[in-house]
């Protein structure tokens, strides 16, 4: 079977030779990986081919050259003239006319058009920070499962192992005309509900596999090697510096901001708007020298003397209605990004306080499972498995004891794993790696 070490070299080489984001030259936003070299290769793996962080990185490629479009000149305007009845002059007919014509617009206008495509692209750059920290959480999300799931099915084992030698004391027992038939029948009854439980596990693991496979871009079926639930990192609670470092680092509070500054670029633009714009332009005209009888009798002076020309004009914003609807709906859009900055920001303390409440919560389940549930459950069952042995106890008060320990190694693999998804979401919420001062290895 595969290793994670092989994955993780394969991946390192792929790191190496594939950009994160084709093409959009984004810095991937820093993560946590616990340590973790398998769990770091996947994250590796995932950010150079996940579909969605290439499809907003097109995005962001188109916006950058938006702004080369933003501030280019119009395209100039040549128009050829063929009098049909050539006009007369003094100089002889006009036949032919060429005319150039180029539109400037007022002054700060591109400038100000080349602002507003620059925030744009610049809000787009942290649109692709905010997929690839998503992607990031999804990854370990489904990581953390499958290490989950993989413990589960172990434990599943074990228990299904632990009671099939209880069916065969059972067997004893009976056989020696000191036990009962049923308890047979019940223990096999139990090894059935636990190998189910098994299959459960077994299903949801496939799942897990093809989530993680979606997000990089591989075949849904693709089989992943075991995974195993690390410790876990401690983690001291600081909301305050984790709340502020969200403010500071989250993508979606930036691409706010940037679109903030596009839109009061938009707004100082649309008041440019009340300024004309200039047209210059220069036209040839084609003369043919005079033919008739004066003309040929006494040709003037620069007789056929072709025509030259120069213009200079100007549009007239006299629709100062649509002018000013233009103002207005410029800021109602900053308004608009005010808000989504304001939205932005709430998401992260909101964010923040879930995940760390998560932790502290998840936190305390595990001390309580792993300091008393789990010794009294593994003591009651060593107790209840002599008493069983001696005779004292039925196979009942057996079967309930190992439902109880069984209940809470899977309730603690399943708080690990939780855990593990509750820094996820943290980091996350964030924006960046957590700080070391959670324990978390980089």
């Amino acid at each position: 079977m595969r290793t994670w070490t092989t994955v993780a070299h394969a991946c390192a080489w792929l790191a190496l030779t594939t950009p994160a984001v084709a093409g959009h030259g984004s810095t991937t936003p820093a993560y946590t990986s616990h340590g973790d070299p398998a769990l770091g290769a996947l994250i590796t793996e995932t950010l150079a081919r996940n579909p969605r962080i290439q499809q907003v990185g097109a995005r962001h490629v188109a916006a950058r050259h938006g702004v080369r479009q933003a501030t280019a000149l119009p395209d100039p305007m040549l128009t050829f003239t063929r009098h049909v009845a050539p006009v007369e002059t003094r100089l002889g007919p006009q036949i032919n006319g060429v005319a150039l014509r180029q539109d400037l617009p007022w002054f700060g206008k591109r400038t100000e058009r080349g602002q507003v495509a620059e925030w744009e692209a610049s809000a787009t750059k942290h649109d692709i920070d905010a997929v690839t920290a998503e992607t990031v959480r999804q990854v370990k999300h489904a990581y953390f499962e499958l290490g989950y799931l993989d413990r589960a099915v172990d434990i599943a084992d074990e228990e299904s192992q632990l009671l099939r030698h209880y069916e065969t004391l059972a067997r004893a027992r009976y056989s020696q005309g000191v036990g009962f038939q049923q308890a047979v029948v019940k223990l096999q009854a139990e090894i059935t509900r636990v190998l189910t439980r098994r299959h459960e596990f077994r299903r949801q693991r496939v799942e897990a596999e093809s989530v993680l496979n979606a997000l990089r871009d591989r075949p849904v079926d693709l089989a992943l090697p075991k995974v195993g639930l690390e410790a876990r990192p401690p983690f001291e609670i600081e909301h305050d510096r984790l709340a502020s470092l969200g403010r500071e680092h989250r993508a979606e509070v930036r691409a706010a901001k940037a679109r903030i500054q596009g839109a009061e670029s938009a707004v100082r633009l649309s008041r440019r708007a009340h300024w004309p714009d200039v047209v210059v332009g220069a036209s040839w005209g084609e003369i043919e020298g005079r033919r008739d009888a004066a003309g040929r009798a006494q040709p003037p002076v620069d007789n056929g003397q072709d025509v030259f020309s120069v213009s200079l004009g100007v549009n007239i914003p006299i629709y100062q209605s649509a002018l000013k609807a233009g103002t207005a709906a410029a800021a109602a859009r900053v308004r608009a990004a005010e808000r989504a900055h304001r939205e932005a920001l709430r998401r992260v303390d909101q964010e923040v306080r879930t995940a760390t409440s998560d932790l502290v919560a998840i936190d305390d389940q595990i001390g309580l499972l792993e300091r008393a549930l789990l010794p009294q459950a593994e003591q009651a069952l060593s107790t209840t498995e002599e008493a069983y042995t001696a005779g004292t106890v039925g196979v009942l008060e057996l079967l309930d004891s190992e439902e109880v320990l069984l209940d809470v190694r899977l309730g603690l693999a399943r708080l690990q794993a939780d855990y593990m998804q509750a820094l996820a979401d943290l980091e996350r919420a964030i924006g960046t790696a957590l700080p070391r001062t959670t324990g978390a290895r980089p």
